[in-house]
This record gives C-alpha cells, sequence and structure tokens, in this order.
C-alpha cells in the first residue's frame, strides 16, 4: 500500500469562496447605511452650507470680517502649530520605542498614550486647571514668577497637546511592526549610524503611515473645544479659538458670525479628508508597485 506523505495545501485566502448576501439583503443594508449616513452626516452638513450661504455671500463676508474672528482663526492656527510638531516628534520616538523594545511597563505606557482617546476633552481640561491654576499644584510657583498658563495661550497648548497626542503613535506603530528590524539591522552592521538609519530606511518605510498621523493631529486641534474651552475663560478676542468663536457668536444670537465661522471648519474638515484620500490612494500604489 502507498502512502502519500506529502504535506496536504490548505487553500489561500484568495481562494476561499466569498460569502455573498441575498438578491434581496444587499440593497436593503445599502439603503440603511446610506440613509443612516444622510441624516447622521449629510444632513446637518447640508443645512450648515444652507444657513450659511442663504442670504448671499456679502453678508457672510461681513460678519467673518471682525476683528474677533480673525483672532479665533489666528489663534486657532497658533495652537496647531504648537501641538502637531511636538507631537510629531514624541509620536516617532515613542512609536520607534514602543515597536523596537520590550521592557516592563511596556503595556501601561501603551496604555497611558491612549488614556487622551478614552476619558472626556472637559475631564483633561480640569486636570490641567487643577495642575497649574491659581489653586493648583504649580499655581503658586507659577504665580510667584509671574507666568500665566490657565486663561492664556500657554494652557490652551497643553490641552490642544494632550489631546492630539495619541494620533502619530498609533498610525507609526503598526507600520513599524510590519515593516521589522532586519534592514535596520543590517544597515547598522554596515557602519551606518542611527540617524542614517532613520533618515534613509525608516523614514521611506513609515511616511505615509506619519502623513496619516500628522494629518489626524492637525484635524484634532483645529476642531478641539472642550478641553480648550476649560482652560481658556472664553476671553473675546484673547483666549477664543474658533470652535469657541461659534458656540459664543450663537448664543450671543450672532447667528451669521457664527455659521460662517462653522462653515469655515467645515472646509477645513474637507480638505483633511481629500488629503487624506490622496495619502491613502499613494500608499496604496506604493504597497503595490513593491510587491
Amino acid at each position: 500500500m502507498l502512502i502519500n506523505d506529502r504535506p496536504r495545501l490548505m487553500p489561500s485566502p484568495r481562494s476561499l469562496p466569498r460569502p455573498r448576501l441575498s438578491q434581496h439583503t444587499k440593497p436593503i443594508l445599502i439603503a440603511l447605511a446610506l440613509t443612516y449616513i444622510g441624516i447622521i452626516l449629510l444632513l446637518p452638513l447640508i443645512t450648515l452650507i444652507y444657513e450659511s450661504v442663504h442670504l448671499g455671500i456679502q453678508p457672510l463676508i461681513t460678519a467673518i470680517s471682525t476683528s474677533e474672528f480673525r483672532s479665533a482663526l489666528q489663534l486657532t492656527f497658533l495652537l496647531t502649530a504648537i501641538a502637531v510638531p511636538l507631537n510629531t516628534l514624541f509620536g516617532l520616538c515613542a512609536a520607534w520605542v514602543l515597536a523596537r523594545q520590550h521592557f516592563p511597563g511596556r503595556t501601561l505606557l501603551l496604555s497611558l498614550i491612549d488614556l487622551p482617546f478614552s476619558i472626556s476633552p472637559v475631564v483633561a481640561g480640569l486636570m490641567i486647571v487643577l495642575l497649574y491654576g491659581r489653586n493648583g499644584w504649580f499655581g503658586p510657583w507659577l504665580e510667584a514668577i509671574n507666568f500665566k498658563v490657565i486663561f492664556a495661550v500657554p494652557g490652551m497648548a497643553i490641552a490642544t497637546i494632550f489631546i492630539t497626542l495619541p494620533f502619530v503613535v498609533r498610525e507609526v506603530i503598526p507600520v513599524l511592526e510590519e515593516m521589522g528590524s532586519e534592514q535596520e539591522e543590517a544597515a547598522r552592521t554596515l557602519g551606518a549610524n542611527d540617524w542614517q538609519i532613520f533618515w534613509r530606511i525608516t523614514l521611506p518605510h513609515i511616511r505615509w503611515g506619519l502623513l496619516y498621523g500628522v494629518l489626524l493631529t492637525n484635524a484634532r486641534a483645529l476642531g478641539e473645544f472642550g478641553a480648550v474651552a476649560v482652560v481658556s475663560g472664553s476671553i473675546l478676542g484673547r483666549t477664543q479659538t474658533l470652535p469657541i468663536f461659534v458656540e459664543q457668536a450663537y448664543k450671543n444670537y450672532q447667528t451669521q458670525a457664527a455659521f460662517g465661522a462653522a462653515a469655515i471648519l467645515v472646509l477645513l474638515a474637507l480638505s483633511t479628508l481629500i488629503i487624506k484620500e490622496i495619502i491613502g490612494k499613494q500608499s496604496g500604489m506604493t504597497s503595490r508597485s513593491s510587491l
């Protein structure tokens, strides 16, 4: 009797039959998804755009040409310009350590980095007040050196950095783990230093994940409201970001200014989505060309 000792080949995932939906289930699911998206996303967006422009462009331009609006827009860009580079640098360093090193407390560090994802922004702002406020832990010392954190730009920057901290880390870690360390170790044995390894090997491999993380950080910083509102005091023309300006203008019945500022935030969000799609297509083309 002949016995076939050859191992049986398992079918690849691509060769397995894909489950198919019934003829009636697919259109129902698509209709439900489109209805849900229309009610939750598209209808509010269309309403906002209509309310912004239904009186004409000139009233909108007049409403957003005030000094308070310009101050809020400049402060929003300033906080974003502070938070994005700092969290990009921290994210790269933290992602490399977490992806390449295994040490006691690694899981705890990952959990701490993810804390801004799970904690309320309002609670985050309150924690910053408890630390740097007049009656906080560092309040007397800051008051002694005449350095104001709460109700000033430093506190708002800290709040923005806190909220946007995890994005770069969480986007870069999977890319580094997928890349592996073989090429970096090979370059090190050939005499390359750490800086050369980063610029010539690591960065080209992680660039799309890094850009995606930076993009998410930028979008979150532009639209942050809760934590910044707690530490800013919402002082007109001084500590109002664009989201805070929208809320205050609407409460004061300056609806055209509120809708105009909100429309600008929507345009910034749409620009982020467009750039995200471009990055996704570029990264997909790069991945296919490397196969």
